[in-house]
């Protein structure tokens, strides 16, 4: 694990809080430009978890980072953090390609728990978006499409997907039993007309879609 993230004391605390969780991280950086990725290229971790915004000018810089890391490291699983919902250029870079990328609010570090689980996700190909972040895109205006074809609770099941949780976290969530879980994740696959054959995995196209609409 690489950690990136211009804040001295965040930084620290954040590697502090992951070894103590068993993870290993070999180094930390204040930057997300060719320091961050000469890391990546000598350790090859198994996921980058980085700022949005990063210097010189905090803006962009996590996001142009997280590209150049997939793009050279494929199996290298990107988590960007934030301090604020950001959702056009952070959901079209989920959107362009959501395996083993994922994307938190800053406040989620307090609960290392969450970090962790999510730092796992995305390290192991799948995708984790920040429930507020989800919840902003479900109350989102948005064009026609075959979402529109999902019933409220399938459009539920689909946003908890997209926060990257399983069937059973999901039936949890709900207060719903695994099978109704099942049903509705079928439905949803059926809904958007992803086929069983499919070469991709079709939690992570459906949250493609979701992502996209």
């Amino acid at each position: 694990m690489i950690v990136a993230e211009d804040s001295v004391l965040l930084r620290q605390g954040i590697v502090r809080l992951l070894v103590d969780e068993g993870f290993e991280v070999p180094a930390a950086c204040g930057e997300a430009g060719p320091l961050l990725l000469g890391l990546v290229a000598e350790h090859r971790p198994d996921a980058v978890l980085l700022d949005i915004r990063m210097p010189p000018t905090h803006t962009d810089e996590g996001l142009v980072a997280a590209a150049q890391v997939r793009a050279a490291y494929p199996g290298t699983g990107v988590l960007l953090l934030s301090q604020y919902i950001e959702t056009t250029g952070t959901v079209r870079a989920l959107a362009d390609n959501p395996r083993g990328f994922g994307y938190l609010l800053k406040e989620r570090v307090a609960d290392i728990g969450e970090l962790a689980g999510a730092l796992k996700r995305v390290a192991a190909g799948e995708t984790v978006v920040d429930p507020l972040v989800v919840d902003r895109l479900l109350h989102t205006p948005r064009t026609a499409g075959p979402l529109d074809e999902l019933t409220a609770r399938e459009r539920e099941v689909l946003g908890l997907m997209a926060e990257g949780r399983s069937n059973e976290a999901i039936a949890r969530q709900l207060v719903i039993g695994g099978k109704t879980v099942e049903t509705h994740v079928r439905n949803v696959f059926t809904k958007l007309g992803l086929a069983a054959d499919l070469l991709d995995h079709r939690r992570v196209v459906a949250v493609l879609t979701y992502l996209r609409a």
